[in-house]
């Protein structure tokens, strides 16, 4: 059973930069895709970003260029750098693991998180 746990969320000032973490179990971040999703009230939750285990990453477009996903096999832990955050980026931020097309497909049998939550204001 993959377990995984989220943390770096915060307030901050639209502009600003936050770096959002997920430490998961075993080896779970070079076996699965993984990736964040983020739901902010009243919306649908989303995908912002994948990565594959051979590194290779996804973007949703409202967040191209100033997202970046990374992961750190040896210490198990996933990665999103958020900068030039803007107000519409306030959500719940969730990290996932599940099979590429389970992804596609809004990982209802994946692995989630807790979640944790990033406002711009």
């Amino acid at each position: 059973h993959v377990q995984l746990v989220e943390s770096g969320g915060s307030l901050v000032q639209p502009g600003g930069s936050l770096r959002l973490s997920c430490l998961a179990s075993e080896n779970s971040i070079s076996r699965y895709p993984m990736a964040w999703f983020r739901q902010a009230p009243g919306k649908e939750r989303e995908v912002v970003t994948t990565i594959d285990p051979d590194g290779s990453t996804t973007y949703t477009d409202s967040v191209q260029g100033r997202f970046t996903i990374s992961k750190d096999n040896a210490k198990n832990t996933l990665y999103l750098q958020m900068n030039s955050l803007k107000v519409e980026d306030a959500a719940i931020y969730y990290c996932v693991a599940d099979s590429a097309a389970g992804l596609r497909a809004g990982a209802p049998y994946g692995y989630w998180g807790q979640g944790t939550q990033v406002t711009v204001s």
